[in-house]
């Protein structure tokens, strides 16, 4: 493999299309004979037979070139983060954290990479190891398996293995943890302040655990993290102490090292690109995550290429580095599957779900024993529920209709839905008080009101009307300690259809709710 070829290995590229393949992404192939790429749901993914086809003509490409097997990567973690849509709707992480269970993560893995493998991806950008301790944290959330590093380590492992029970790749992301910050790096560089005592004992225990279960990728964060660079510290993802030194040669990391995605603003835009894509690639970096820029993939490439060409990338990373990725390419056509697509959402995969739905449903109080419901056939149920929005752009919540009242019209009939804005106006407020007025019990579904003060205020002038109200936290558990008054609260961790039905049987008592919170709400005792 010449020079040329070696730095194009070293670059995942995006592009937009779905039915077949742009002029633009062939001639990226032809200049830079690229890795492989990463697939996101907006650019190139409708249905299973279509994103099949699509993998396919980017081996049959990869091929004609002269390539090795392309990575084809894509975020599928399950919950609020889906590239493939069509995918069976696993509940979350954090609903996996609910349930305690490591086989049911192993089981989820199993299913996250089946389906995977059906339809030509080889790379997940999952599990998230990321321990979640700050509430306020806007990028992982209900993405984190919980708050407490030994759980959140064992479930990561369990779906790792999983994952590549079925010959696709599993990335462990963000390292060295993403969890306890308060802004989210796709906006802008935050900082990690901990000790390095308090990293090796909360953020990095899950990733020790990945690691053991023999994760092949490891995402790195666009974090700086203070006690190992600094106050001036770099994002993870540029620093040779976080990559070449805390990952492997403390952890003896061996595997392939990837970046998380280079259009992110934490890492410098424009032309200024070119330079941090050199340093990526000089810590340590394996490969680097671009995204559908067509000027991005020159910046990148021409540094790399440049770098080896004057020295400042150095033969023996290159070469390190190029081993690293053949021999996950190895290990992929080794143990490569070709499940029929008729496995995506199949029977199987649908009862784990709804297993692991039904596990994770966490009563958190009924002070008032409004649980479980019993209304006479003529009394009305009000459920009201924000329109759901990406809140972050790894979130593809936005393209989910949550069933709520519908999974509670199920057990009662006289069920009536009200929509409203995620971050309600004074007048959507008063308009939907209004309308709820007559209804005999009030079912409140939230979506972050912890963040959303708009939406909490909506919140606690509901528990006001002194009617009989049920608090439903659809996403994030943490909501309860913004309207502590609530005396029912229910976390499902998630707004997908399993999680929808599962928490409607347990409200009317059909089944029990066996959930625990993976993380502690504020205030709460």
């Amino acid at each position: 493999m010449d020079l040329a070829h070696q730095i194009g290995q070293k670059l995942l590229l995006a592009f937009r299309g779905k039915e077949s393949l742009s002029p633009e992404i062939v001639q990226a192939f032809q200049s830079y004979h690229p890795s492989g790429v990463t697939l996101f749901r907006p650019f190139n993914i409708e249905s299973p037979a279509q994103i099949k086809k699509l993998n396919q003509s980017l081996q049959d490409l990869a091929r004609e070139l002269g390539l090795p097997l392309l990575l084809i990567g894509t975020d599928q973690e399950g919950g609020q983060l889906m590239a493939f849509g069509d995918g069976t709707p696993l509940p979350g992480n954090m609903a996996l954290g609910a349930t305690r269970s490591p086989e049911l993560a192993r089981k989820a893995g199993e299913v996250l990479g089946r389906e995977l493998a059906a339809i030509g991806v080889n790379v997940n950008y999952a599990p998230c190891a990321d321990v979640n301790i700050n509430p306020n944290n806007p990028v992982v959330g209900v993405r984190s398996f919980g708050e407490d590093p030994k759980l959140v380590g064992e479930l990561a492992a369990a779906m790792i293995e999983g994952i590549q029970s079925q010959g696709v790749a599993a990335t462990v992301k963000h390292f060295p943890g993403h969890g306890d910050t308060a802004s989210d790096s796709h906006h802008g560089l935050g900082t990690v302040p901990h000790s390095r005592e308090r990293l090796h004992s909360v953020e990095l225990t899950p990733f020790r655990s990945a690691l053991q279960a023999d994760a092949k990728l490891v995402m790195t964060a666009h974090l700086g993290i203070l006690s190992i660079d600094g106050e001036s510290a770099p994002p993870a993802t540029l620093s040779p102490n976080i990559i070449n030194g805390l990952l492997r040669q403390d952890l003896g990391y061996t595997g392939v090292v990837i970046t998380d995605a280079m259009d992110m603003h934490a890492i410098r835009q424009g032309e200024l690109l070119r330079e941090d894509s050199l340093r990526a690639a000089q810590a340590g970096a394996d490969i680097l995550l671009m995204t559908t820029d067509p000027q991005d993939h020159m910046r990148a490439y021409e540094s790399l290429l440049q770098g080896a060409q004057n020295g400042e990338l150095s033969q023996e990373n290159l070469r390190a580095s190029i081993d690293r990725i053949m021999q996950l390419k190895g290990w992929l056509a080794e143990n490569a599957t070709s499940p029929d697509l008729s496995v995506i959402q199949c029977a199987e995969h649908m009862a784990i779900a709804n297993e692991i739905a039904e596990k994770s449903i966490t009563l958190v109080r009924d002070e008032k024993k409004y649980l479980p419901i019993r209304l006479e056939a003529e009394k009305r149920i009000a459920v009201i529920i924000p329109v759901p929005k990406d809140l972050t752009p790894a979130d593809t919540s936005s393209y989910i209709q949550p069933k709520l009242a519908e999974s509670i019209r199920a057990y009662h009939a006289q069920t009536d839905e009200f929509k409203m804005p995620y971050a309600p106006s004074e007048q959507d407020t008063s308009k939907v008080l209004e309308q709820v007025r007559e209804y005999d019990v009030l079912i409140m579904g939230t979506i972050n009101a912890y963040a959303e003060e708009k939406q909490a205020e909506f919140v606690r002038q509901l528990l006001q009307m002194g009617k009989p109200v049920i608090i439903i936290a659809m996403r994030l558990p943490y909501d309860l300690a913004v309207f502590p008054q609530s005396s029912t609260y229910v976390c499902t961790y998630g707004i997908l259809e399993p999680s929808m039905r599962a928490v409607a049987k347990a409200v009317f008592g059909h089944s029990e709710m066996t959930g625990r919170l993976p993380v502690s709400i504020p205030g709460l005792e």
